[in-house]
């Protein structure tokens, strides 16, 4: 983002605005503060063209080698190339087979979930692929949500804020070599304190390439949108839509200079806007559905996200649907709004068109999900 900061007084009306100072607790002014703090957000973007990444996910049709695809996003001067994880292919294997292929584009995790690995292991697998690839990773973690956390890797969801300003803390301590590392937090100890206590601090033993190698945080919610902005140099959302920014605008006003938002959108090109739509539907079903909580508890923020977007009765109902094993009903439960928001659909028109509404918004690199090369460069040709 740029260094310069666009400053608003909140508390007051605009000098020379017809408005008079308004009463806080009003409707009119809640909206208009949401709106200046929206603008000066984009502010902060304004001048920095929008870079295009390609979202690869992970494997959803089983084993995959998209080699020709990321040669083609390189050539077409894509920025990055993104691989992620759920609970079967990993994102670290898939990227490194990648980047021993190609020579420019960035590496980027979006995201390595934090409950599969310790800190130290995160760092060691960072300081190695980024000498391999001659230092184009981007490294972003991530705590996933409970489904993941408690269903897959069986460790305890609660407090993670804590366990991820823990982790990185590590993870940077460990890449900066300063020292052998001790560090005492409430969820990672180096060396243990428990156990049969033998275990002495230690160093990194390789020289990092980069020592700050680039963090990002793969986070939704106000307070985790802050702390990527605090202790990240990038923010990964999973559900952001350019024309629903006031939940986020908050948390990004004191972002430092520098800091990336790397937007995920899937890109369906296709002349029937239909078809495109419903397979946009059905991975949104399949999200909500297996991915989120149902329940009076509510501790997903993916969830709360697209909640937050109106459509809380939708996403509900999503659930029910899914529960009850109806997965192609939960699937077209799915608002064409909500679709139609969080991607980019339909034919080469229509998507330069919505495209417009991305360039304005605080993203700053679009990772775009798709396997077609006409795509990727429909999309190059739009940001050129």
């Amino acid at each position: 983002m740029k260094e310069w900061r666009c400053h608003v007084d909140y508390s007051c009306a605009v000098p020379g605005s017809p408005f008079p100072v308004p009463d806080t607790r009003s409707r009119l002014h809640r909206i208009a503060v949401a709106a200046i703090r929206l603008l000066d957000v984009q502010l902060l973007q304004r001048g920095e063209p929008v870079r295009l990444g390609l979202m690869l996910g992970y494997w959803t049709a089983g084993p995959e080698d998209p080699i020709e695809l990321v040669l083609e996003a390189e050539r077409l001067g894509f920025d990055s190339v993104w691989t992620s994880e759920a609970y079967g292919s990993d994102a670290i294997a898939p990227l490194c087979w990648l980047g021993a292929r190609t020579s420019r584009i960035r590496l980027g995790t979006a995201i390595l979930q934090i409950a599969a690995r310790t800190p130290a292991c995160v760092a060691m697998t960072a300081a190695t692929i980024d000498h391999l690839s001659g230092g184009r990773l981007i490294l972003g973690i991530g705590v996933s949500g409970p489904q993941i956390v408690e269903g897959w890797y069986g460790q305890p969801f609660p407090k993670p804020m804590a366990r991820t300003r823990e982790f990185v803390t590590v993870v940077r301590d460990i890449l900066r070599r300063e020292g052998p590392v001790e560090f005492a937090g409430e969820h990672y100890q180096i060396p243990c304190r428990d156990g049969a206590r033998a275990g002495r601090p230690l160093r990194l033993t390789i020289p990092t390439l980069r020592s700050e190698i680039p963090i990002f945080l793969g986070a939704e919610g106000p307070r985790n949108i802050a702390l990527a902005r605090e202790i990240a140099d990038g923010w990964v959302p999973l559900f952001l839509s350019p024309h629903h920014t006031a939940a986020y605008a908050d948390s990004l006003l004191e972002a430092k200079p520098g800091f990336e938002v790397a937007c995920p959108v899937t890109v369906v090109l296709s002349d029937d806007l239909q078809h495109a739509m419903t397979s946009v539907k059905w991975s949104l079903g399949f999200y909500i559905g297996a991915m989120g909580m149902l329940g009076p508890r509510r501790s997903n923020f993916h969830i709360e996200m697209l909640c937050s977007m109106g459509h809380e009765g939708a996403i509900e109902r999503i659930q029910k649907l899914f529960a009850e094993g109806r997965r192609e009903a939960a699937a077209a439960a799915v608002p064409d709004e909500l679709a139609d928001d969080l991607a980019l659909i339909g034919s080469a028109a229509r998507i330069r068109d919505r495209l417009q509404a991305w360039k304005e918004s605080p993203v700053t690199t679009l990772l775009a999900g798709t396997r077609d090369p006409v795509a990727l460069r429909v999309l190059a040709e739009a940001m050129s």
